[in-house]
């Protein structure tokens, strides 16, 4: 049985001695320092991740994203309806959604994973489709959402794409998600990590729902937190009952990127909670990672505050599909940009700019 504790003892923090050394290249460099803001501690840490001074352009992007359909979702609790999370696949393959949009224009490219659709197979590409765990995830309020066997599953299916992504070449993952109901399960793990009750969390989705279907949500969230406590030291057992086979999947994906000294920038509140999920396994995990921006979703702000993550953005995106990280993804290659190509001072120049 796999498990999660392991990654501790697998994944290192970014080099410091290379980030102190990119420290000190950035001390000479002929824009003053401090006065890029947050783009030099950008350029700093894509050094240290990258075991590289100056640091490399960012330059094989790539947009991963999990996607799986709730049980959950049943209830109302989302503002699409429940099963229909292929349509949002449909839209991305086709380009027609706003993080194919952007990642066209940005030029990342995107790969989906079907971990959990809830759909015939033949709808979509068989290499979409081809990884699928199960048909849809268990009803979290009342039913486990996974069997332990299948969590462990979609948790080495996740692990299995971070090292097709490094093998392949990718310097940069936006990572993101297609569900439905799927922020109803997060919001589930975020209120049971942080020892929170289900009003804390519960916000309206990427899809937005009126204040009927929050109460809904809000009420699910709280029968599900009932089931999630127990098992609270178990963190594939935490899955398998209030995640999901996206879920579960996007969690080793992070902690096997984390090995692989893979950087990952985070979309909204799936994400944040699969990261959080992955700190409990492996504590070193979250230096790996950057908060793409601030989507609205209390329970993203909740999860982002216990991974001590300052989003790049604060612009209220809160579509999901990987979009709000997408929007953070040209200040990363920007900062790599400048720290890589702005050259150092003269010797006789002192630096100083009015």
């Amino acid at each position: 049985m796999l498990n999660l504790d392991d990654f501790s003892d697998l994944i290192q923090r970014p080099d410091s001695g290379v980030r102190r050394d990119a420290e000190e290249r950035r001390e000479r460099l002929v824009v003053p320092p401090r006065a890029l803001g947050r783009l030099d501690e950008l350029g700093e840490w894509l050094s240290a991740a990258q075991a590289s001074v100056p640091v490399k352009p960012i330059e094989r992007p790539r947009v991963v994203l999990f996607a799986g359909d709730h049980g959950v979702a049943e209830l109302g609790v989302s503002g699409r309806a429940a099963g229909t999370a292929h349509q949002l696949v449909r839209a991305t393959l086709d380009g027609e959604s706003a993080a194919a949009v952007l990642a066209r224009r940005l030029g990342a490219s995107v790969r989906i994973v079907d971990a959990g659709l809830d759909c015939d197979p033949s709808l979509l590409p068989d290499e979409v489709v081809r990884h699928r765990v199960r048909r849809g995830s268990g009803r979290i309020d009342v039913e486990n959402a996974l069997t332990t066997e299948e969590a462990e599953q979609a948790v080495r299916l996740g692990m299995a794409i971070a090292d097709e992504e490094a093998d392949s070449g990718t310097d940069l993952v936006v990572l993101g998600d297609l569900s439905v109901g799927g922020t109803t399960a997060a919001a589930v793990l975020i209120a049971a990590l942080c020892g929170t009750d289900a009003s804390v969390v519960t916000g309206r989705g990427g899809a937005g729902i009126d204040d009927l279907a929050w109460m809904r949500k809000c009420a699910a969230i709280r029968d599900s937190l009932r089931r999630a406590r127990p098992v609270l030291g178990d963190q594939l057992e935490l899955l398998a009952t209030v995640g999901g086979a996206d879920l579960a999947a996007a969690t080793g994906f992070l902690l096997q990127c984390a090995v692989r000294r893979l950087p990952v920038i985070l979309d909204g509140v799936v994400s944040a909670a699969c990261a959080l999920v992955g700190q409990r396994a492996a504590f070193r995990a979250p230096d790996w990672w950057l908060a793409g921006q601030l989507s609205g979703e209390p329970g993203q702000a909740k999860a982002l505050d216990r991974l001590a993550m300052n989003p790049l953005l604060d612009q209220g995106v809160s579509v999901g599909e990987g979009t709000g990280a997408l929007l953070a993804l040209p200040l990363v290659q920007a900062a790599a940009a400048l720290a890589a190509e702005l050259p150092e001072r003269a010797e006789s120049d002192s630096g100083d700019t009015d």
